[in-house]
């Protein structure tokens, strides 16, 4: 937990990771996108927060929350 900001929002990519980008982005949470909608959609993950039209994300409190629970 320790490369999570204090505040704010995380994306998809910063919360999955992402292979592919440069430079690669480490996986806070290790499971596919598919996997994680999933989870958003039963509950398992938290909600996401629409920040426009085509940007969604995640508050840091609740990642470190999920993090914390597992």
């Amino acid at each position: 937990m320790s490369q999570l900001p204090e505040t704010g929002f995380l994306r998809l990519p910063q919360i999955i990771g992402d292979p592919k980008a440069d430079p690669p982005i480490p996986a806070i949470i290790p499971v596919k996108k598919s996997c994680w909608w999933q989870g958003v959609k039963s509950g398992r993950f938290p909600k996401p927060v629409k920040l426009s039209a085509r940007v969604t994300a995640w508050r840091v409190a609740d990642i470190r929350a999920l993090i914390a629970s597992t």
